[in-house]
């Protein structure tokens, strides 16, 4: 019998992004970008193994090597099916639940993954997540994670076959830009309240473009002299004391 206790975190990344290729090996302040999400998701409680899920593309080969010298799993699926990519990853596996972090959130919080993780732990969810203003908990965009169960994967992997939904796994629980709940399977789902501390959902702290990789350049540069393990409480406050708006409270 599976235990309702045994996670993985899946990290997702590839070399060719469409809109900023190659941004999951850019520098922050000496190291690649993905580096620099496992050295944080590695604090993280609770979960027993990490995997770099990438595809079979010979650019790709880079994040294998990454995997191998961080000493975490690497694994090699489909390039556009991501959910065909997380079940192949984990299907021989004695996996209970799934985290899935994309590669290009690089200031995970380790304390807000482990409030997610006991929240979902005490709950018969199918999905929860804190990964933004999921359900408006509140939350920033970027230092929380998603977290579903094996067996909602599988569900979806035999009887979802429309592209978008093989591609964006959350899609198949709820579509957080319509904000609304995926009726298909009808997962039972939920979240956090955000600590009021951090509560900015119109905050975003993950890369898209070049430009918000020099964004997170900046918070990477200011807090590693001085703190290697920052929180996300402490970039909340570099923030606005740095670009403060009225209109974000």
């Amino acid at each position: 019998m599976i235990s309702k206790n045994h996670l993985v975190l899946i990290i997702q990344a590839r070399m060719n992004s469409k809109r900023f290729p190659n941004k999951v090996i850019s520098d922050l302040s000496g190291t690649p970008l993905i580096e620099r999400i496992l050295q944080r998701v590695k604090k993280v409680k609770k979960i027993e193994k990490i995997i770099i899920a990438t595809t079979k593309r010979k650019e790709d080969d880079i994040l294998v090597e990454i995997a191998k010298s961080n000493k975490v799993e690497a694994f090699r699926g489909s390039e556009n099916d991501l959910v065909d990519r997380y079940y192949q990853a984990v299907k021989d596996k004695n996996f209970s639940h799934i985290l899935r972090v994309p590669a290009d959130n690089p200031i995970p919080d380790p304390s807000e993954y482990n409030r997610l993780i006991n929240y979902h732990l005490k709950t018969d969810n199918d999905f929860s997540s804190n990964i933004c203003n999921f359900m408006r908990n509140g939350y920033p965009d970027g230092f929380g994670v998603e977290i579903f169960t094996v067996n909602s994967l599988k569900k979806i992997w035999k009887n979802e076959k429309r592209k978008k939904f093989r591609e964006h796994i959350a899609l198949n629980f709820y579509d957080y830009k319509k904000d609304k709940k995926n009726l298909k399977f009808n997962f039972k789902i939920g979240t956090v309240k955000c600590p009021k501390k951090i509560s900015r959902p119109k905050l975003v702290f993950e890369v898209n473009y070049y430009k918000d990789y020099l964004f997170i350049k900046q918070i990477y540069e200011y807090f590693l002299p001085q703190k290697k393990f920052f929180t996300a409480t402490d970039v909340v406050k570099w923030y606005e004391k740095k670009y403060y708006r009225k209109e974000l409270n």
